[in-house]
């Protein structure tokens, strides 16, 4: 696994979130409306979406029917509205408008579960977090760094502390970053490119 690992980090050296934001506020948005979409689509909607609501008060006040113009390409706008409305109105209610820096917290919002949690104490606190993605449990899978690899109802939260148990809490942001990165550059769900994967010498799932 470590081994592994060091080969990743050969391979994505400097990893980051590819969510655009400038403060953990933005950050929590983006990522709540990154479910079901990618987060290049997301970074192309939410300039708009801050630029019109710059604080957790103004968004808790927007006209629903306005965030929804806004966000619309991203599909699932009706939810993902009443989510960041519901959001914004329980942090400028409960938290002085600012996103708190805890993982009991954070889940008390809504549409914010454990994975949204971790990328934005990893990713806008520096607070060590390991979001578990789609990406993350398929290339864990592969790669058969937990012990339900072959299970077919994967328990992300299990997935979670599994990993976690193996590798600093230092390592851990960056550790799921480069899971994701590699996920969508080379371990692709359908067709894997394990011919241009470094780690294809040790995976059990290569070729």
């Amino acid at each position: 696994m470590h081994a592994e690992y060091a080969l990743l980090c050969a391979e994505i050296p400097a990893p980051k979130c590819a969510l655009d934001f400038s403060n953990p506020l933005q950050l929590l948005i983006a990522t709540v409306l990154s479910a079901q979409t990618t987060d290049k689509r997301v970074n192309t909607v939410t300039p708009a979406l801050f630029a019109a609501y710059p604080t957790a008060a103004a968004l808790a006040a927007a006209r629903p029917e306005d965030v929804e113009d806004i966000i619309h390409p991203l599909g699932f706008y009706r939810s993902k509205t009443k989510n960041l409305l519901g959001l914004a109105a329980a942090l400028d209610a409960d938290f002085h408008g600012e996103v708190p820096r805890t993982m009991d917290e954070l889940t008390t919002l809504p549409g914010v579960g454990r994975k949204t949690a971790n990328v934005v104490l990893g990713n806008a606190f520096g607070i060590p977090g390991f979001p578990v993605d789609t990406h993350v449990i398929r290339v864990t899978g592969r790669l058969r760094w937990r012990s339900d690899w072959n299970g077919s109802h994967p328990d992300p939260v299990k997935i979670e502390r599994e990993i976690c148990a193996c590798f600093p809490p230092a390592e851990w942001t960056d550790l799921s970053h480069r899971l994701i990165l590699h996920g969508r550059a080379v371990c692709h769900a359908r067709k894997p490119d394990c011919g241009s994967c470094p780690l294809a010498g040790t995976c059990p799932s290569a070729g």
